[in-house]
């Protein structure tokens, strides 16, 4: 070699030592910087050991159920071993090939992206991870860029020395935001499958993978064929990484994506008036039971596990004898409403009208928005007359439509009204909650907000009190005949005379015959001979919590109660006259599964177990030949609103309906041994109901209601709903056999009150 060449190679070689020891020197230093820099700050061992993640609080029923969630971001964690091996296979095909080789850094994959652009991206799960949790996104400007790319090295190789790769992934999946309220690969599952993570096939596996290259871009609601291809290259991946064969690839990748999509906002979902019922219950607790640093819990944030009392089977069923028998009730009264001038609405003009539609204007959402930014009353009047685009509620589906919020009021106005609530009476549990027809569209809560007259479905309460008192059988008979209450007695300004829907008085009737016919002159006198204070006094201690007027009045249901009170109190009955307080939740634990608080009912005994009973005695008459009947008839003349006749059950029910005034509202409350349920159906506004008692009356509004939800839960033998006769107490006093000559008269309940249930 000559001088000259050996001068050059000494230059060639210097060159090559200082590319090797600057490029060395530079990524030292800019290590050292990031992780010395005092404005950008790498995270602590702790922050580390616990990254600030929002975490969903769950709502479990008590079949182990995720019913619902509070979040700001609907992210619920997973461990490693929930995840389905397909799942992870498709992440490290897709996402990191190397991941099980390298710690934390692919050099190989850098080098390959540095050399050779566009051939895939350089960072490893690790990295994504890194920069997901404590990076943010990537910054535009070069420099900060290359000091964001090194602080992800330096975080990704703390997280690979912290924790194992299993877990790395787990927290990788856990923290991705999959779009839609999916933050999460278990959010992602239930949302856009249905399923539980453990239960995705390898297709859907494949399909969320392919998310994570983009879920903005690549979004199952918006771009399903561009979804279908990036999963399609996912699971191409799958085979180059030999998870899976070219046969299963080719066969997957014809599969459509089989999105099956379960929402799960607040406003969505099941048991959506218990949430918000749960979530006021929630904002108390969390105020006076704060974290052990004094902090207070955010039910949003903090990943709570609240273990309910609801059933996710009964719920569901619940929910959806709602929605059958409603939809079915609907469309008769839009054809009775074809007949009415002033639809939706009866007995009233045209200035109570403007009234009822000037009162739910200023109490919407709109007019209260309007109002706080200063609008004035004049530019709120004229946006409530102008049309625009929105979606309103209809039975078969959100319609898209043109009209005026003026329009969208009254249209609203048309549709009735239901809710139903379930109770087991020994434990108080509340095993299925339904406040409406639709959270969305009607978020007033029928079971615990609004309170209504309850007409005869009050009455067992008078009856019940007498029979405590004064030990009634329910064979005693008294003559069917006016009775009055004369002026001034409990403080009454008039004298009272009570009417009973069938003008038909003279016979001798039982208080089984009276209670089954809802007969009101044996209500008025059985409330005569114990006094209304002592009737209320019972209804209070049984769990009513309204105010209740002690006036003769009340013997005929004139007093406005929610359907949990009246549920409640109806449980008494069927608890052998102890009262158990109702209960929503079992017990409150922290994200590591400390238990912060459980929860255990309050007894109180309101009458006799031998008063109870005689009392079911009473209300099984009603199901057996008074206005609760059409449970077991299999007459063929009752009209089609009756949803789902004959019902054809043959069990022990102890039930009674209610229809207030003008048909204004409809009730029936049904108990077996172990279950109390209550409907109610009805207008928002009083004025908007049935003309007739056929179509209006709690035997046609409510009941149908109550026998679908619970056929549903009789087919559903895993939930053990009693069919058994309600269990007699051990010596017993109280006659409850009447003679067959007084039972024969059961067939004048017929003649004294056919179908009819009113008391006004």
């Amino acid at each position: 070699m000559t001088k000259k060449e050996t001068t050059s190679f000494k230059k060639y070689l210097k060159w090559f030592w200082g590319i090797v020891l600057g490029g060395f020197t530079f990524i030292l230093v800019l290590f050292l910087y990031t992780a010395w820099d005092p404005f950008d700050a790498l995270p602590s061992f702790e922050e580390l050991e616990n990254p600030q993640t929002n975490l969903a609080t769950e709502v479990i029923s008590i079949d182990g159920k995720t019913i619902g969630k509070y979040a700001t971001e609907n992210r619920t964690p997973i461990k490693f071993k929930e995840l389905p091996t397909n799942l992870v296979n498709a992440l490290v095909a897709t996402e990191d090939e190397r991941f099980y080789e390298h710690s934390g850094i692919d050099f190989k994959g850098t080098a390959r992206a540095i050399l050779k652009p566009g051939s895939g991206g350089a960072s490893t799960i690790t990295q994504q991870l890194a920069k997901m949790l404590f990076t943010g996104r990537a910054s535009r400007n070069i420099v900060k860029r290359v000091l964001q790319k090194a602080k992800e090295w330096v975080v990704a190789t703390k997280l690979e020395r912290q924790y194992t790769k299993d877990e790395i992934i787990a927290m990788y999946l856990n923290k991705y935001d999959f779009l839609n309220q999916a933050v999460g690969i278990r959010s992602a599952a239930r949302i856009y499958f249905g399923k539980e993570p453990k239960e995705l096939d390898l297709s859907e596996s494949a399909m969320l993978v392919g998310m994570l290259k983009n879920s903005s871009y690549f979004n199952p609601l918006r771009r399903e064929e561009k979804v279908k291809q990036r999963r399609n290259v996912v699971l191409k991946q799958m085979t180059r990484s030999e998870y899976i064969t070219k046969i299963e690839k080719d066969s997957l990748q014809k599969l459509d994506l089989g999105l099956d999509i379960h929402k799960e906002s607040h406003k969505d979902g099941a048991a959506t008036y218990f949430r918000g019922h749960l979530q006021k219950i929630m904002r108390t607790w969390v105020q006076e039971n704060p974290k052990p640093n004094g902090e207070q819990y955010n039910i949003f944030e903090d990943g709570l596990k609240i273990y309910v009392t609801l059933d996710s089977r009964m719920q569901q069923y619940a929910e959806e004898a709602i929605d059958e028998h409603m939809s079915n009730l609907q469309e008769f009264f839009f054809k009775e409403l074809k007949k009415n001038k002033t639809a939706p609405f009866y007995d009233i003009d045209k200035s109570q009208i403007s009234g009822i539609i000037n009162r739910a204007k200023k109490n919407s959402d709109r007019y209260k928005r309007l109002e706080n930014v200063g609008k004035s009353s004049k530019y709120i009047e004229e946006v409530f007359k102008k049309k625009t685009a929105m979606k309103v509620f209809s039975y078969k589906g959100d319609l898209d439509t043109i009209m005026s919020p003026n329009d969208s009021i009254k249209y609203y106005k048309y549709f009735l009204r239901s809710g139903l609530l379930s109770i087991e009476p020994q434990t108080g549990h509340i095993k299925a909650w339904v406040g409406g027809v639709d959270y969305e569209h009607f978020k007033f809560d029928a079971v615990e907000q609004q309170k209504r007259q309850v007409g005869s479905t009050f009455k067992p309460f008078v009856y019940a009190t007498a029979i405590n008192q004064l030990k009634l059988s329910p064979c005693d008979q008294f003559p069917n005949i006016p009775y009055t209450i004369p002026k001034g007695k409990y403080g009454i300004p008039e004298a009272w005379t009570p009417e009973n829907s069938s003008p038909i008085y003279g016979e001798m009737l039982t208080l089984k015959q009276g209670l089954a016919g809802s007969v009101n002159t044996m209500s008025a006198r059985l409330i005569d001979m114990v006094s209304p204070e002592n009737v209320v006094r019972l209804a209070k201690s049984a769990g009513i919590e309204s105010d209740i007027p002690a006036n003769p009045s009340i013997a005929l249901g004139a007093v406005e109660l929610s359907l949990l009170e009246m549920v409640s109190a109806y449980s008494t009955f069927a608890n052998r006259g102890l009262r158990v307080s109702p209960m929503i939740i079992t017990r409150i634990e922290d994200k590591n599964g400390t238990v912060l608080e459980e929860f255990a009912p309050k007894t109180q005994e309101v009458l006799s177990e031998e008063s109870a009973y005689v009392v079911l005695n009473l209300l099984e008459g009603v199901t057996q030949s008074g206005s609760g009947a059409r449970l077991r008839s299999n007459w063929t003349s009752y009209p089609k609103i009756v949803t789902g006749f004959p019902y054809k059950l043959t069990n022990a029910i102890a039930g009674k309906t209610g229809t207030t005034q003008n048909q204004s509202d409809g009730w029936f409350m049904g108990i077996v041994p172990n279950l109390a349920t209550g409907v109610w159906a009805g207008g928002e506004d009083r004025a908007t109901h049935f003309p007739g008692i056929s179509f209006g009356q709690g035997a046609t509004m409510a009941l149908p209601s109550w026998a679908l939800f619970m056929q549903k839960c009789y087919a559903d033998k895993d939930l053990n709903i009693s069919k058994e006769a309600f269990e007699k107490p051990e010596n017993l006093s109280i006659n409850i056999n009447c003679d067959e000559e007084v039972d024969k008269k059961g067939k004048d309940i017929k003649e004294i009150i056919p179908e009819e249930d009113t008391d006004f």
